[in-house]
């Protein structure tokens, strides 16, 4: 097991550092945590509960006493680019064209480029606000000026489906074919694309393969044949890419960006890629070994590697290399005998069978056989993958098929048919049941004999422990499972003791909430320990220096030292409650003693439940205590304006030890009807944060029985603060506060609001404001989990309650199948509290990469525009009402900003990054379109990431009148969308996304607890039974919200 080293800064804090986002499905793809956890009381999992110090505003724990920023070794820090801001400035000024492309030969004359740009222009750039410079995390790449980039597209013949043989495939291309001459001109990702500095002869582009693992000598005897072709796709100068970026027509495009940026991008991951010692996922490079290798280790058989995300990026007058810090968790390597005991040590509760799921696709070095080497020396791995652990069922079409007495049986439960035919001794790998009576179900030049009896035996069944005991003379770990590295057909059985796990295997397991916890602790740094690490560490794995010889052959260059960028800190708005009253604020937060919520809500009869599991005990226990709890969070909610009558008293809730926790709650809920048939809202007291408690919970108030829920843990809501100034101990007002948040929210007040001023056009009353989200099955998840899309909408001006609307959709997909479904039901609620429809509709879109911001336009766009059509009079119509613009938020981006030292006095000085507010939209976009990064929020630990806001489409903002004091569209956009980071009602701060998007993706999040069967498919430990399964697919109808909360932020 590899130790535990270099940690890499503290835990906690607040959770707008790097850690946000939910992360997807894809394999060792870096780790960015579960969500913000921005504000609110009580629990909710997957970070987005108890992070926010929400009613009190506090600072939160952590941070580093002193400021701290990266710097170059000479002290000096540059100043941002003239050439990039006057590219800049000049693009803005040019009058647009319509003149059609002009086609010539070589370069294309960039004057005449006027194609129309499929998204709205950039307005202008930004003015208000405090000028700031910082470091970003770009790096400058200087191409030779008369780089070419042929293209290749890869077509194997037979298909191989597998990436690691297709990977080697692609290496024999380029090493041992007529195209190894080329070599040092080529880069490829290995898969399925090849990028050549020189043209390749035609004669050259069609070669066959015969596989080879890497070390062989020779092909294996029963080694398959492939025919790899190549087909030219592409030839690209990046003299054309530059001309554009640096040209100053607003109207000019160049069609074939994406394609240069795309050959750029495989020249510049090639070196990383082509290394032994990085793992490589997509565009994230993990060095395993030597001197930039990092890793932690996260506990039940997994270790966290730091590796560099990398990406070229256009941007105005430059092109830039983007380089991000990324973590992702890894199998530990070594003896797999360790590695199952670290599993089932951490998991005691874990079954064989997620045993088998955590090791599937595990590839492992046999140890038992002599070393073989081949003609320069070099040791030939035996290397195989464990398709999972023995069962019954392995080999049921063979003649004599194996005896395995359970599911995951042991070496001496598990026997094989040994056949009469000696073999040679020593040379077998593991212990296999021959295949119709002949040797081998592998190749034979991989596998060697199968294993025969002593001389004299006949055939006959033989354990596994007895084989390697008799063949090797190895006594193997009674204690543990023996894992399959054939497959179901034709098993071959081999006991963990002879297994090495190699390193830098990705793992798509669910990491646990101590190995996320873990996890936390490794990644989560300072903003000064991310820089250096980029700056240093990130830079030498990815072979950015003159010894790369895919760079320098192909003439490119990449600047040592990040950029800097301008940027702008914006003030953040005058928060107002009850009375015209005001909060003052202070790093983006705020208190709210003294004052009341700015509409308060009628709670109506409501119930305190009391969960009990047996051997858990917390403060509340005690009744008396319990009793005074109780009348001290009425009375905080009446102090914050909800009014709320004395709760009707219900019995506990017991969960015995072995029970069925699901058929528990589902029997307390059915019976609350007739027990308390006027309580509509329950607020119940966990006797520990439980996330299948939580989840089931929440699926019988939203879904089944239409009751709002509100869910604490007994030992916070119980507990006691001491007050220094009376030496007396009083209940935590502060996280009463925080519940009361929710509790006012879900039935519908408004817990804080601004001056009609700070919202623009949305404080006019006719602009509804949308926000829209997908969440996909991700790690841990059942093969038919579905997507879903989620819908919240303002229903005023006042931005105070978004109702929300779900729908279940195919697995993996982006756009929302039933938009126009969904924004009639929000358009309807808004025309019944305003008896109009909106004149504007404003669309906040989380969760949409670049690549699908087309996507948007094309097909969801036109979606949005039938339900308007469908709903609005046709005199609104013939106005062009409703004018919508759509606006994608991106969180999952790896742009980050680092303070300089020439503003020392602009920095929040609790964590070194920059101060909430700080918005940037020059020096890292390109002139041309519409995008600007604010980060809004105060991160308290780790690097804080701004969200993106990119402009896909408006009708709203560019044909609007500019009012001081904006000088410009830019400005209006940028302190609309910063003010709305104001009003999240579930906490008082400024959060790290706007509010409709931010809700949205909480609906999500909600949608997932009622289908945790499938998204949660390996039940928690303290959750038995857990009801459901992965076979039925779910309906709609397990996420239709109950008619009683429909309209209501029950998700909050």
């Amino acid at each position: 097991m590899r130790p535990s080293r270099d940690r890499g800064g503290g835990r906690g804090g607040d959770r707008g550092g790097d850690r946000g986002g939910r992360g997807g499905g894809n394999r060792g793809g870096g780790y960015e945590g579960r969500g913000r956890g921005e504000g609110g009381g009580g629990f909710a999992p997957r970070g987005h509960g108890d992070g926010g110090r929400g009613g009190g505003g506090g600072r939160g724990r952590g941070g580093p006493s002193t400021v701290e920023f990266y710097s170059l070794p000479d002290g000096n820090v540059p100043v941002p680019s003239a050439q990039v801001a006057k590219i800049e400035d000049e693009t803005l000024k040019k009058p647009s064209s319509t003149a059609a492309t002009k086609v010539t030969k070589g370069l294309p004359d960039i004057s005449q480029l006027s194609l129309k740009t499929d998204y709205p222009p950039r307005p202008g750039y930004g003015t208000r606000g405090t000028p700031v410079i910082l470091w970003a995390n770009y790096f400058h790449m200087i191409p030779n000026g008369d780089v070419k980039l042929y293209r290749y597209s890869i077509d194997t013949v037979p298909a191989m489906t597998a990436k690691r043989k297709q990977r080697r495939l692609v290496e024999l291309l380029i090493e041992e074919t007529p195209l190894a001459p080329l070599k040092s001109q080529i880069a490829t990702d290995y898969r399925t694309t090849l990028i050549c500095r020189s043209q390749i002869p035609e004669t050259d582009l069609e070669q066959g393969i015969v596989y080879k693992d890497e070390h062989e000598d020779e092909p294996g005897p029963r080694a398959t044949s492939h025919r790899l072709k190549l087909q030219q796709t592409g030839v690209f100068t990046v003299a054309e890419l530059v001309s554009f970026l640096t040209s100053t027509r607003a109207d000019a495009a160049f069609p074939n960006k994406d394609e240069v940026i795309q050959s750029l991008n495989i020249v510049i991951g090639h070196h990383p890629k082509a290394a032994p010692s990085t793992m490589s996922v997509a565009n994230k490079h993990y060095p395993v070994q030597g001197q930039s290798s990092e890793y932690f280790n996260l506990g039940a058989g997994l270790i966290a590697w730091r590796g560099y995300f990398v990406s070229v990026r256009a941007a105005a007058a430059r092109i830039l290399v983007n380089v991000q810090v990324k973590h992702a968790a890894a199998y530990q390597d070594g003896r797999l005998v360790e590695l199952m005991n670290s599993y089932k040590t951490t998991n005691r509760s874990s079954t064989l069978f997620q045993l088998e799921r955590f090791l599937k696709r595990v590839r492992v070095e046999t140890t038992h056989l002599p070393v073989k080497k081949n003609k320069a020396g070099v040791t030939i791995p035996r290397v195989k993958t464990i398709n999972g652990l023995a069962t019954p069922s392995d080999g049921q079409g063979l003649p004599h098929p194996p005896k395995v007495a359970t599911f995951g049986a042991f070496a001496d439960k598990v026997q094989f048919y040994l056949d009469s035919t000696p073999s040679t001794p020593n040379t077998s790998e593991s212990a296999s049941t021959p295949k119709g009576g002949k040797k081998g179900g592998k190749k034979s030049g991989q596998q060697g004999p199968r294993p025969g009896p002593a001389s004299g035996e006949s055939g006959r069944y033989i354990s596994v422990a007895e084989f390697f005991l008799k063949q090797y003379n190895l006594k193997v770990n009674p204690q543990l499972p023996v894992v399959n590295v054939g497959n179901k057909a034709n098993p071959s059985y081999l006991p963990a003791d002879v297994c090495m796990v190699l390193p830098g295997q990705p793992a798509d397991a669910k990491l646990t909430p101590d190995q996320t916890a873990n996890m936390i602790t490794f990644a989560v740094r300072n903003p000064k320990a991310n820089a250096t690490s980029i700056v240093g560490r990130g830079l030498a794995s990815l072979g950015f220096d003159p010894q790369n010889a895919t760079l320098a052959n192909f003439g490119i260059a990449v600047s040592k030292n990040m950029v800097t960028v301008p940027g702008r800190i914006l003030l953040g708005p005058e928060v107002k409650y009850r009375g015209a009253k005001s909060a003052k604020t202070n790093f983006g937060s705020w208190n709210m003693n003294q004052i009341q919520f700015t509409k308060g809500s009628n709670v109506g009869p409501w119930s305190i439940m009391k969960i009990n599991i047996p051997g858990l005990r917390t403060p509340l226990d005690d009744v008396g205590s319990l009793n005074q709890t109780k009348l001290n969070f009425r009375n905080a909610l009446t102090a914050n304006g909800v009014t709320a009558p004395p709760p009707t008293d219900i019995p506990d809730l017991a969960l015995p030890p072995g029970s069925n926790y699901d058929t528990v709650i589902d029997d307390r809920f059915s019976k609350i009807p007739k027990m308390l048939p006027n309580v509509k809202f329950l607020l119940i007291i966990l006797p520990k944060a439980d996330t299948g408690i939580y989840n089931r919970i929440k699926y019988c108030g939203d879904v089944v029985y239409g009751l709002h829920t509100v869910c604490v843990v007994g030992s916070k809501f119980g507990k006691l603060k001491l007050n220094r100034q009376t030496n007396q101990n009083e209940p935590d007002l502060q996280y009463f506060a925080n519940v009361a948040l929710k509790f006012n929210l879900k039935k519908g007040g408004v817990n804080q609001s601004l001056d009609k001023t700070k919202l623009g056009i949305v404080g006019e009353g006719s602009t509804m404001v949308v926000g829209i989200d997908v969440t996909h099955p991700s790690p841990g998840s059942a093969p038919n989990a579905p997507s879903i899309a989620s819908m919240v909408a303002s229903t005023d001006g006042q931005l105070g309650q978004w109702p929300a609307i779900l729908r279940i959709q195919a697995a993996r997909q982006e756009q929302v199948a039933d938009l126009a479904v969904l924004l009639e039901s929000r358009l309807k609620i808004w025309n019944v509290r305003n008896n109009k429809y909106p004149d504007n509709i404003l669309v906040y879109r989380d969760g949409v990469s670049e690549g699908q911001y087309d996507m948007v336009i094309n097909e969801e766009l036109p979606l949005l525009q039938k339900a308007c059509k469908d709903k609005y009079p046709a005199d609104a119509q013939k106005r062009g009402l409703p004018k919508i613009t759509i606006i994608v938020v991106g969180k999952r981006h790896h742009t980050r900003f680092y303070p300089t030292k020439d503003d020392v006095d602009k920095i929040d000085t609790r964590s070194s990054n920059p101060k909430n507010g700080t918005v940037v939209d020059r020096g890292v976009t390109e002139a041309r379109n519409w995008d600007f990064f604010l980060q809004a929020h105060t991160a308290l630990q780790g690097t804080a990431r701004p969200a993106h806001y990119y402009i896909v489409h408006d009708e709203i903002f560019a044909k609007a009148a500019v009012k001081p004091p904006f000088a410009n569209t830019a400005d209006v956009l940028e302190d609309l969308t910063h003010n709305m980071c104001y009003m999240f009602g579930r906490a008082t701060k400024a959060v790290s996304i706007c509010p409709p998007a931010y809700y949205a993706d909480l609906v999500c999040t909600r949608a997932r607890c009622y289908l945790s069967r499938i998204f949660d498919a390996t039940p928690a430990p303290s959750t038995v039974g857990g009801g459901g399964g992965e076979g039925d697919q779910p309906g709609q109808n397990e996420v239709q919200i109950h008619p009683d909360l429909v309209d209501t932020m029950f998700y909050i």
